[in-house]
């Protein structure tokens, strides 16, 4: 079986990093999408219309290609927590997250315009942060700066000594591709995946 070029509607490189697990030849390219969230729009939904968005909006070019979108959003009892941009817009993250939960849903699309098809899947992920200090949150900010996450943190790094535990189907996910579900719509979708 020849495997269809795909294309990854993200410029994110943890994306691109976790993708590679599973193919070597891939492109990428940035999906023109408003990210806003709509009135009344619910995390998970959000999630899912944003990782459909993105695959839909390629460009044209890309007819003949499985274009692969996703988004996560993050939720603190059900208020939305976005990329924090600044070191203070983290250090508050991380001290409303301190002691409780954060809910992480995490859509994926694969979307083919040539057989006018799509492929869609929703991870839900709850981590459970542990009771953290200020001193514990100066430390991990000063360490990874972690700016361009949603939650404030990277799992795949030290963010992991932040959490008591973490609930889900699929550790990939909490990074931001969900690996498991995305093989099996990949396979779906016509796409040799090992």
């Amino acid at each position: 079986m020849t495997a269809p070029r795909i294309v990854l509607a993200s410029t994110s490189r943890y994306r691109a990093d976790l993708l590679r697990r599973l193919l070597e030849d891939f492109e990428q390219v940035a999906p023109a999408v408003d990210e806003e969230v709509l009135p009344g729009e619910m995390p998970a939904a959000r999630a899912g219309r944003l990782a459909a968005a993105k695959a839909a909006a390629s460009p044209a070019g890309l007819r003949d290609a499985l274009v692969i979108g996703s988004d996560q959003v993050a939720a603190l009892e059900g208020s939305i927590l976005h990329k924090p941009g600044t070191i203070e817009n983290a250090r508050e993250q991380l001290r409303a997250s301190s002691g409780r939960y954060v809910d992480f849903f995490t859509g994926v699309c694969v979307s083919s315009a040539r057989e006018e098809r799509r492929w869609e899947a929703l991870d839900h992920t709850r981590v459970f942060f542990r009771e953290l200090g200020e001193a514990e949150i100066d430390r991990y900010l000063a360490h990874e700066q972690p700016l361009d996450c949603a939650g404030s943190f990277k799992s795949e790094g030290a963010g992991i000594a932040l959490f008591e535990r973490i609930e889900t189907e699929d550790p990939t996910a909490l990074v931001g591709l969900p690996l498991m579900a995305l093989a099996r719509l990949l396979r779906q979708a016509g796409c040799p995946v090992p």
